[in-house]
């Protein structure tokens, strides 16, 4: 790891567009994610292998988590939580890989995510419940109430940006200043913490997302219970 690990450095423009090295790395996970996607779905079989094995483990696992929060919406968010695990654990850990770096570490990514988690907080709501009886959870319990509900929305999503960028800045910052200090005396040590945070980070970012999306599409069966 150098000083310019920790850059945010542009590759190349198309047009006005800049291609930085997190732009880059972010297309590179995503298609290599589909093209395993796609390899590994054309060779299912009733008697799995070790490779599918892990996977529908890997699965299972997260569909267990949804059912344990939302349990009568989990198919339908299934897809959109599960693949936002997999990206992040990918993206988190790929800053172990010389020459990659982790894009969760550039604000502009993890805002981009957070806004992709507020989009669908509201896209399944509003799905799932129709736009009327969505929208009128804004006004609960009280009109009077309305501002505070949206400028929580807008304060949830910075934070939840903020959050996943200063953790994963802050623990390519420590294992640099270790390294620069210790030199490679403890580079075990080092990596397993970023892993472990790695994992960590994606876990909560990934499970704050279910909770904002499970909690918009159930709000009136909250409601309705509330008034019961």
């Amino acid at each position: 790891m150098s000083d310019g690990d920790l850059t945010i450095q542009p590759l190349f423009a198309i047009g006005p567009l800049v291609i930085t090295n997190t732009v880059m790395t972010t297309w590179l996970i995503s298609i290599a994610l589909w093209l395993f996607t796609w390899l590994l779905s054309r060779r299912l079989t009733l008697q799995p292998g070790p490779l599918q094995t892990a996977v529908e483990g890997i699965v299972a696992t997260i569909e267990n988590a949804i059912k344990a929060v939302a349990p009568d919406h989990y198919r339908q968010i299934m897809p959109f939580i599960g693949s936002l695990w997999i990206y992040l654990v990918i993206a988190n850990l790929c800053g172990l890989i010389p020459g990659l770096h982790s894009p969760t570490r550039d604000l502009s990514a993890t805002a981009a995510l957070a806004i992709l988690v507020f989009l669908s907080t509201h896209w399944f709501g509003i799905r799932i419940q129709g736009p009327k009886s969505y929208l009128h959870h804004f006004l609960s319990p009280s009109p009077i109430l309305l501002p505070f509900n949206l400028i929580s929305e807008v304060t949830r999503t910075i934070a939840l940006a903020v959050r996943l960028f200063g953790n994963m800045m802050s623990l390519e910052m420590a294992a640099l200043l270790i390294l620069l200090v210790a030199g490679f005396l403890a580079p075990v040590p080092i990596l397993m913490l970023h892993i472990v945070e790695a994992l960590v980070q994606a876990y909560i970012f990934g499970m704050l997302a279910l909770i904002y999306v499970a909690g918009a599409i159930q709000s009136q069966q909250l409601r309705q219970s509330q008034k019961e």
